[in-house]
């Protein structure tokens, strides 16, 4: 049992306005109240796009002053008296994605993104607007400060499971050299699939293909790069053999792409799709009817998708220490230099925290 008393203030880093910018503040510390906790964190996760999203390059919709953030794992230090299985001392996972209690279609993400319905909307400005860098908001083999890569490791964690990968099955991630696809890759190694690796950047690849490796000598890992050539594509998708399925995490950027399409139909018959980016002709119609292809849109992860991911953390199905993910910490004070690291340090196996 761990015990910490919680102080009248603390430190957060708070965006005033986009205008004004980022701020490291000393705010009055929240207090424990019905269905609450207060946590003390250890370590916020940093998004590659941060940087853009508070300087106002992204123009995402959510409240000001906001304190900023995404995902992070912590102790608990207070409980609100109708706690009955949480303790103090606790080590948690402080997820940023919140659901309405009565509406579980109302959600958005902490501290980035208040999805633009009215419900949720509400949630962010009235009750859940900020986030997780500041003071205050195991053992499993792994440092805390590499426990947050989870943030990064769920998302396409949920598409996987959405669309019920099967250990053998093969694959296709795409674009996998960006840090949610490379996410993608680990995860769907450690499911016992075997992955075909899509990319435009072949040095990232290749060093994809090595990180994996290193971790993972036994798995099954191909690279290919892609070309723009949606015929040239699926040619040498078919070299591959049977194709199972496919994970798309299409960034805003690349909509215009036509590599979902060689890859979907490079698919089995009743083959699937799980797609949680942003693809404009996700699909030839024709092979959506002819080969049965089931297409499932995504947005995040589930409760239950946390739940067997942590099961699989304690059973060792993911490497460990450097083979895991190379992990970068910062403290609030260094946030300018966080987030410009955070947008460089991207990729399979890299990460960026912020540290109290």
């Amino acid at each position: 049992m761990m015990s910490f008393q919680l102080p009248a203030q603390h430190h957060a880093l708070q965006l005033g306005s986009i205008e004004t910018g980022l701020q490291v503040k000393k705010l009055p510390t929240p207090q424990p109240g019905l269905g609450n906790a207060i946590i003390r964190i250890e370590a916020a996760g940093i998004l590659s796009y941060h940087r853009d999203v508070y300087n106002g390059s992204r123009h995402y919709s959510f409240p000001t002053p906001i304190i900023g953030g995404i995902s992070a794992v912590g102790r608990i230090t207070a409980l609100g008296p109708d706690a009955t299985a949480l303790s103090e001392g606790q080590l948690v996972y402080v997820d940023c994605v919140i659901r309405a209690r009565d509406n579980p279609d109302t959600l958005f993400l902490s501290a980035i993104h208040d999805s633009s319905a009215d419900g949720s909307k509400k949630l962010m400005r009235d009750v859940w607007r900020d986030g997780t860098f500041a003071e205050l908001c195991a053992s499993l083999g792994y440092s805390v400060q590499d426990l947050a890569y989870m943030g990064y490791l769920l998302v396409p964690f949920g598409g996987l499971r959405d669309i019920k990968l099967e250990p053998g099955e093969t694959i296709v991630i795409s674009p996998a050299t960006g840090g949610y696809g490379g996410a993608g890759v680990q995860v769907a190694i450690a499911m016992g699939a075997r992955v075909i690796a899509m990319g435009r950047n072949e040095k990232e690849l290749a060093r994809l293909k090595e990180h994996v490796l290193h971790g993972s000598p036994n798995a099954q890992i191909e690279t290919m790069k892609m070309t723009g050539d949606e015929a040239e594509e699926l040619a040498t998708l078919q070299t591959f053999g049977t194709i199972d399925a496919v994970l798309d995490l299409t960034p805003p950027q690349g909509s215009k792409s036509l590599h979902l399409r060689s890859a979907t139909s490079a698919l089995r018959r009743n083959g699937r799709v799980s797609m949680m980016g942003f693809v404009d002709q996700p699909i030839v119609p024709w092979t959506l009817v002819g080969k049965n292809i089931t297409i499932r849109g995504k947005l995040m992860y589930e409760r239950e998708d946390m739940i067997q991911f942590v099961k699989m953390l304690e059973r060792g199905l993911f490497p460990r220490a450097k083979a895991f993910v190379d992990t970068r910490a910062f403290q609030l004070e260094d946030w300018k230099t966080g987030l410009d690291m955070a947008a460089e340090h991207t990729g399979i196996g890299k990460h960026v925290v912020f540290t109290p």
